[in-house]
């Protein structure tokens, strides 16, 4: 039986992969790089630092990747800030508070930095719903290692038989797996050239994983 679920944020509960890409490229263009689409699509799921540092790698960059990261939080930052239309995700409310009111214990593991998190939850009055909230950016690996999934777990409380994550990449749906915990992939029209191959549901409505048929799904597995 499914007691705890672990939530990605960005593309689960929330859809910032525009304001992302507009400061990623703000970012690029400060450093004079071309990023090719399938380059920047292979970097979703991981973490600000470790996409940096791929970026030194790959084009031979003098720069170090905390000073990307650095400009990069700064673009996002002046962009989070003026958008005034940016909200959840459609029906993830919902889903949360379905979750919390049937008892489910709520863990978030985003790869999004601690910062991050706790902006989106301040500004969206979240925090009541979840127990802890996991930063991949401060642990040692990043999606698709399960690190993050594992310690999610941990910090649920439950077991991992007991625990669901539900994921938008591939990177986090490779990482789920590696962790031995049974996934759900979101695929939605924000998802951009993922593959969900591995996942053990994949669903495009949240309404499909409220708890009665969630918990059938999990028996099948």
């Amino acid at each position: 039986m499914v007691k705890a679920v672990i939530f990605d944020m960005d593309g689960v509960i929330i859809n910032s992969e525009p304001l992302h890409r507009k400061a990623y490229n703000q970012m690029f263009e400060n450093f004079k790089i071309q990023v090719p689409d399938a380059l920047y699509e292979s970097f979703t799921g991981q973490s600000t630092i470790n996409i940096c540092k791929r970026l030194v790698d790959h084009f031979k960059l003098p720069e170090d990747p905390e000073t990307m990261v650095a400009l990069k939080r700064k673009y996002f930052d002046d962009l989070f800030n003026n958008d005034k239309t940016f909200d959840l995700i459609d029906g993830v409310r919902k889903l949360i508070e379905h979750y919390h009111e049937k008892g489910l214990t709520l863990v978030l593991g985003s790869s999004a930095s601690r910062a991050g998190i706790e902006r989106i939850f301040d500004r969206f009055q979240l925090n009541p719903y979840f127990k802890a909230k996991l930063s991949g950016a401060e642990l040692k690996a990043s999606k698709p290692h399960p690190e993050i999934f594992v310690k999610a777990a941990e910090a649920s409380g439950y077991d991992i038989s007991e625990c669901v994550v539900i994921e938008d990449s591939t990177n986090g749906i490779i990482a789920a797996k590696a962790a031995g915990i049974f996934s759900v992939a979101y695929d939605s029209f924000h998802s951009k050239n993922q593959d969900y191959s591995e996942a053990n549901l994949v669903i495009t409505d949240f309404e499909a994983i409220y708890v009665d048929a969630l918990q059938e799904h999990f028996k099948k597995r």
